[in-house]
């Protein structure tokens, strides 16, 4: 169907105004709409993404050189400390849930999330905590023990700083989990008639994945922060050696969550991929229970892996054994995403647009993390790059190649879904571009530098590793650079970029069947699903294909067309007897 035809069968307007279209008043105040609760989350974290950008550049400034000719080391380790915390846990953790509090209503026909007034509480506990993690720079003693603040060092320095860490993060980590309850139960409990859990959108499994994972491992963290903070503000020695205290048992309550929050940050972004791939190659994804189920058991696999940070610690032979091979069993879940990936793009009449171009990036530069990640389960490898700059390269192929390429692909995709425009595509591809080869730049040849033996950590460092960090240094600036044109792109496209309809890319999950932005509950009528969530290529044997759309008053909804598709759902008697009466 063209877009013309697809309005008009459904009987969609074109645009929202006459919907009750939001005002710029509602995404600076306490707005229970769970569209603009997902803006809020973006656009803040965004602000978040581009300071820790800026101290990640101050860092390599520092490293361009082997002296210490730009930051004192105190300051340098500061620097490092709360750049890794912001791009965690103001970045990429809150993103994925600004994605998910966006799109879960639109993907299973809801109204709203289950509880919309958590939902605003989840997202206004992130800004000032935010701010009051930046805010540890100025009082004179910042945080400087790094993003895992081991004790005893915690203990020792930056310890006014150390306290406001310790606080922003119990703050970020229960937002965390009141989003996780609201992404579980929206998606459990307020699925359209017809839907089941294997006609959902991918994406879904992705967040029922991510929020398992954040429920069970988060409250863990919480426990070992609290009792740092007795340890620091009252003297008490759960962690300190020096009054018995052991702080291997903070390492094993910190890693419990922080590697599990590894995959908090990369399987909602899994889930976007798996709805770009297919809209852009015009394919029905491949192995559609294989790639949900695979989030399950990667969600399952990623609590039983933690100890592998700690091969060094002193524990037993036998417990090593057991984490390594849990670790590379991870592997199979997560390669079964992989390949069904590159077997949905295979054969595909691809789209190579800017959100296309980003999710194949993200595919690529993924699994350069993922191989680094599987050489570093192994016990005699990791012993002998553990705390290098292999480690770094690897964090950031998956951080930054995996959850930031997810990132920036999600936003080109539903851009138009949000705003009501599109985004202009001759930027995006720059932006791509840029991306890309800064990324590479940047994190590539800190590989060598690891297996060299460059401790990371340090401002100070043997001159042989200056030409390898001169390249990273240069690198890490084009990758400051490659923002400004999205940047630019967005609010221009935002205010003035060419209208985009209701469903540019002709997709076929249920945000599509909506207006562009949608009206202030989603649908006019209850959503009716006629095909399955990919079915791309496929009819109802008249050579027709079957459109997703709401319920219309004029029509019969189509009967269901594809392998995934659904049976036909009910009028909800609120909305289809009399549209007008309904709240």
């Amino acid at each position: 169907m063209t877009q013309a035809q697809l309005q008009e069968s459904a009987n969609i307007p074109a645009q929202s105004e006459e919907h009750g279209e939001r005002k710029w008043r509602d995404y600076f105040s306490f707005n229970t709409d769970h569209k603009v609760i997902g803006i809020q989350y973006l656009v803040t974290t965004f602000i978040f993404y581009c300071i820790g950008g800026v101290l990640a550049d101050l860092v390599r400034t520092e490293l361009k050189t082997p002296e210490t000719d730009f930051v004192s080391p105190e300051v340098y380790n500061s620097l490092f400390t709360l750049h890794a915390t912001i791009m965690i846990f103001l970045w990429i953790v809150p993103a994925g849930a600004g994605f998910a509090n966006y799109l879960i209503p639109l993907m299973i026909g809801a109204k709203d999330m289950a509880f919309p007034r958590l939902n605003a509480v989840a997202f206004w506990m992130i800004p000032p905590a935010g701010l009051l993690l930046i805010s540890s720079l100025l009082v004179g003693d910042a945080p400087d023990a790094g993003w895992t603040s081991y004790p005893p060092l915690s203990l020792v320095t930056g310890q006014v700083g150390e306290a406001i860490w310790i606080m922003s993060v119990l703050l970020l980590g229960t937002s965390s989990i009141l989003g996780a309850i609201n992404f579980l139960v929206t998606i459990w409990k307020m699925r359209i008639p017809g839907m089941s859990v294997n006609q959902m959108p991918l994406f879904c499994w992705s967040m029922i994945a991510t929020s398992a994972i954040t429920l069970l491992s988060t409250p863990v963290l919480a426990g070992a922060l609290i009792l740092l903070a007795f340890d620091l503000i009252a003297g008490t020695t759960f962690f300190n050696p020096t009054g018995g205290g052991d702080p291997i048992v903070y390492q094993h309550m910190f890693w419990f969550y922080s590697h599990p929050a590894v995959y908090i940050m990369i399987l909602p972004f899994f889930g976007l991929i798996s709805e770009v791939l297919p809209v852009h190659a015009r394919k029905p994804v491949f192995g559609y229970q294989a790639i949900a189920y695979s989030s399950l058991a990667i969600s399952f696999l990623g609590l039983i892996v933690w100890a592998h940070h700690m091969f060094t610690s002193g524990i037993p032979g036998w417990l090593r054994m057991f984490f390594m091979i849990t670790t590379m069993i991870i592997a199979v879940p997560t390669g079964i995403k992989v390949f069904s990936w590159v077997a949905t793009v295979w054969g595909g009449k691809l789209r190579l647009n800017s959100a296309m171009l980003f999710a194949m990036g993200f595919v690529g530069t993924f699994v350069i993390g993922g191989i680094s990640g599987v050489m570093l389960a192994a016990v005699p490898f990791d012993i002998h790059v553990h705390d290098t700059y292999f480690v770094v390269a690897h964090l950031h192929y998956v951080l930054f190649g995996g959850s930031v390429l997810g990132i920036y692909a999600g936003f080109y995709h539903w851009f138009p879904k949000m705003t009501g425009r599109m985004l202009n595509e001759f930027w995006g591809k720059v932006h791509f571009a840029l991306t890309i080869v800064g990324l590479n730049m940047t994190f590539l040849p800190m590989h060598k530098l690891g297996m060299m033996g460059m401790n990371r950590r340090i401002a100070v460092y043997d001159p042989k590793f200056e030409t390898l960090n001169f390249i990273c240094t240069m690198g890490s600036y084009l990758l400051a650079v490659s923002t400004f044109p999205f940047i630019i792109n967005a609010i221009w496209s935002w205010m003035y970029g060419p209208k985009a309809g209701n469903n540019p890319w002709q997709a076929l999950t249920l945000e599509w069947m909506t207006t562009s932005p949608p009206a202030i509950e989603n649908f006019d009528k209850l959503p009716v699903l006629a095909t399955g969530p990919y079915d791309y290529g496929m009819n109802n044997g008249d050579d027709e294909v079957v459109e997703n759309v709401p319920l219309s008053d004029e029509r019969e909804p189509a009967l269901a067309a594809g392998p995934n598709s659904a049976l036909r759902a009910e009028p909800d008697p609120k909305v289809a007897a009399n549209p007008e009466d309904r709240e």
